[in-house]
């Protein structure tokens, strides 16, 4: 299943819960990962910012995306205007549309409100891994 995952549960991977759970399913090759340029520069960032940017986990992660485990990357994105309240968040919605992606899991309300745009659902970490618990068994 391809999905896009929002800055705020990469980030909160780091803390564990279900957002730990659902960057376990990327290394585990359940899923896989849908980025962009702006979607990895976004992680880094904000990874940095809140001073988890020396941790070895970030080093793994960033040798998992140098090799592209399990990740599509797409550099054309259309430009699409449908998260009212933060436009910055547009991109992750442009990157689902670019690599057809089924899933964004964000934690974000303004992104979450969408529920669904072109066929591709808007969950967040609780709901997407309630529909990822049959293919585990």
């Amino acid at each position: 299943m391809r999905v896009v995952i929002d800055t705020n549960i990469f980030v909160s991977s780091f803390f564990g819960g279900n957002p730990r759970k659902i960057i376990d399913l990327w290394k585990n090759g359940k899923i896989t990962l849908c980025l962009s340029k702006d979607i990895l520069d976004e992680y880094i960032d904000v990874l940095q910012r809140v001073g988890l940017g020396d941790e070895s986990e970030i080093e793994e992660l960033l040798s998992l995306f140098a090799r592209g485990f399990n990740i599509l990357f797409t550099t054309k994105t259309p430009k699409i205007k449908v998260v009212k309240d933060d436009p910055d968040d547009d991109k992750f919605i442009e990157c689902a549309v670019a690599l057809k992606a089924e899933v964004i899991i964000t934690g974000d309300k303004s992104i979450e409100a969408i529920k669904e745009y072109m066929g591709i659902r808007i969950l967040t970490p609780q709901q997407f891994l309630e529909i990822m618990k049959p293919a585990e068994t």
